[in-house]
């Protein structure tokens, strides 16, 4: 879990940057409490102002989580192609990604539990993996960065550059990031089973990721599983 630094500094920001406080005492305790774990009150007094005052910036708490959403679909977009672009094969590279998001997961679950709560918000809708998000930033910057399912698919099209038989590669993606978050959302909970023998998060990630692929090119026998 991400350590956080000690009491929150009620002078730790001007006025000018109510916002970002706001979002990073929503962020501490969401991943202290959970998502349900604090109202637009507490966030209020954590930064030093009045309820009153968070209206200035969010119409209400969701609008609050979705953006808390926002930035953490952005910071793991921005993990993954860096990932994408170290140095390597292509192989390397995917694997990294891997690694990469089970890392966010872990690190960063304020911003990880907010990304895939269940109750997108009109204002966060289109926040998601495969969304450009509707935060004032992008809409200000509507040729923003790839998304980091755009670095997934990528990443599985320099991999296997052949292709899949008769499957689109979003498929795949897809499928891979249901493994990615399945196993993030089950180490986080305490339940992946742990003692010698058994493999780590990061090699069950790898070994599922070999499987679906594996699966995917077996209907062409001119394909090599790398």
């Amino acid at each position: 879990m991400r350590h956080w630094r000690g009491p929150f500094d009620r002078q730790g920001y001007h006025h000018g940057n109510l916002k970002e406080a706001l979002i990073e005492a929503a962020q501490r305790f969401i991943a202290e409490r959970g998502l349900g774990g604090f109202t637009l009150a507490d966030a209020a007094k954590l930064v030093g102002v009045t309820p009153a005052a968070l209206y200035r910036h969010f119409r209400g708490r969701e609008a609050l989580v979705a953006e808390v959403a926002f930035r953490g679909f952005d910071e793991l977009a921005k993990r993954l192609g860096k990932a994408l672009q170290s140095d390597g094969t292509p192989r390397e590279r995917f694997t990294r990604m891997g690694e990469a998001y089970l890392a966010f997961a872990e690190q960063e679950p304020g911003f990880y539990a907010a990304m895939f709560s269940a109750k997108p918000t009109a204002e966060g809708e289109n926040c998601g993996p495969w969304g450009k998000g509707s935060s004032d930033k992008a809409a200000a910057a509507p040729e923003r960065a790839n998304t980091a399912f755009d670095y997934l698919v990528e990443a599985l099209m320099k991999t296997y550059p052949e292709g899949f038989q008769n499957v689109d590669v979003r498929f795949i993606a897809l499928e891979v990031w249901a493994l990615s978050h399945g196993i993030a959302t089950l180490d986080a909970a305490g339940q992946l089973p742990k003692g010698p023998g058994l493999p780590d998060k990061y090699e069950l990630l790898r070994a599922g990721v070999l499987a679906l692929v594996h699966g995917a090119l077996k209907d062409r026998p001119e394909a090599k599983v790398q």
